[in-house]
């Protein structure tokens, strides 16, 4: 009798078995040729077709309990779907095996070749793993892999403290001290070769004498720990600026854009400690702490000057019980009862998304008058403030939301636009003009 080898089988046949009685293999193979003979035809005959090797040999596996046989019958088969199928459902007619009734159930059929198909995917994939672990790295690996070799042949240690520092901090002018090592590397893998870490919290004598000597910017994480390091250096040491990371950054993780932005938001050490100082003062809410911040606004025009076109603070004036008179006090009634929203032109849009770029990362806020010049920045926890202390105010851009505590004495000083990076208003409830980033890009 003719055998189909399994593994040129495309097909197999799995059906299960229901006997009411005790039977052998040889029964229920019988009952197989027999009960399908002149079923289907001379070219579907099972006999002949296992002949010519279309049908393989036929599998029975049986299992006898309380006088009742199950099992299974497994057929694989070369032959095509269609032909293949029909095979299966001749099965089903089979009745009796021997001298009991019985019952086939046609399961599945299952395709050998989704199988071998899936097989081949897997193990493609792990020899294609394999070949990428083993194999040599791209030039673009190989690239980072010699320009990390040479910062790290950059890096050089400073000081009796052996200091890790960039390699231009002896004959710079200007220097930037960071938190560590992992910041130096970042800051030389975007060309800045002139930081200098400090390696702890406590400030060494090396980066005491250097703060004397040159032009320092401090350089320090967006997190409680970057405050604390300021806070110390400025009671310890000179320092010209002060910049921090992002909230909850940290230098060594920052990209080149981010650095740029920090660097060129920058303050003066004179606006750091007033910030500084500004948290504790805001917990008191005293009237002594605010009328101190109102004096320092002209000490801040040294930071502010470095902003895009800016010019010192102009005062609010007062009426004759002291209190400051609002714009709208002294322009004429139209404005005061103007209740359309002045929607900015094309080149305006553009003016307040470069000032809102310019913003990012540093929770601060520029002040502009009626020509749209920067009249000066500050920060956001002390704007309510500035703008009720100034006059000639159109717009507000800010690093931060809009809300009502910030539009109600934005109406008071007839400001008509604010640009932030968050919008908690209503703008039914306002005649400014308050977009976001995403907005005013539209």
């Amino acid at each position: 009798m003719g055998k189909i080898n399994p593994v040129s089988a495309k097909y197999f046949i799995h059906a299960e078995i229901e006997i009411k009685g005790v039977v052998d293999k040889p029964d229920v193979i019988g009952a197989i040729f027999g009960q399908t003979e002149g079923l289907l035809g001379s070219e579907l005959e099972l006999r002949e077709l296992q002949k010519s090797g279309k049908i393989g040999r036929i599998e029975v596996e049986l299992d006898t309990k309380a006088g009742k046989t199950s099992g299974t019958i497994t057929i694989p088969s070369s032959l095509d779907k269609a032909e293949t199928s029909i095979i299966g459902a001749a099965l089903e007619v089979i009745e009796r095996i021997g001298p009991c009734k019985s019952k086939v159930n046609v399961k599945k059929i299952e395709d050998v070749r989704v199988s071998k198909r899936k097989f081949v995917t897997d193990r493609a994939k792990s020899l294609l793993k394999n070949l990428m672990d083993d194999s040599m790295p791209d030039s673009q690996e190989l690239a980072d892999e010699v320009a990390y070799s040479v910062r790290m042949m950059e890096i050089v240690e400073y000081g009796k403290e052996r200091l890790p520092a960039g390699p231009f901090v002896k004959d710079s002018d200007e220097i930037i001290v960071v938190e560590g090592r992992a910041d130096v590397l970042n800051l030389l893998k975007y060309g800045f070769k002139n930081a200098i870490a400090m390696e702890g919290t406590n400030i060494p004598q090396t980066i005491i004498d250097l703060c004397r000597e040159k032009v320092v910017t401090v350089f320090v994480d967006g997190d409680r720990g970057g405050d604390l390091i300021t806070k110390e250096l400025l009671g310890t040491t000179e320092i010209d600026f002060v910049t921090k990371a992002p909230d909850g950054k940290e230098v060594e993780e920052l990209t080149k854009k981010e650095i740029h932005k920090a660097m060129r938001a920058k303050i003066t050490s004179e606006q750091a400690e007033m910030d500084l100082k500004g948290v504790k003062a805001d917990n008191k809410d005293s009237k002594d702490n605010r009328e101190n911040r109102e004096r320092s606004f002209s000490s801040r025009s040294s930071y502010s000057k470095t902003s895009k076109g800016s010019r010192p603070f102009s005062r609010r004036k007062q009426d004759s019980r002291g209190k400051p008179m609002s714009s709208r006090s002294r322009d004429s009634p139209a404005r005061s009862s103007r209740k359309t929203v002045r929607k900015p032109t094309k080149d305006e849009k553009l003016k307040f998304k470069d000032l809102l770029e310019d913003l990012i990362g540093t929770k601060g806020a520029y002040v502009l008058d009626n020509d749209l010049n920067v009249l000066g920045k500050v920060p956001i926890s002390e704007l309510k403030s500035t703008l009720e202390n100034l006059e000639e105010v159109s717009a507000v851009v800010l690093d931060g939301s809009i809300d009502s505590k910030l539009v109600m004495p934005a109406e008071k000083a007839g400001v008509d636009f604010i640009i932030g990076m968050e919008n908690n208003m209503d703008k039914a409830k306002t005649h400014i003009y308050i977009a976001t980033e995403e907005e005013i890009e539209k």
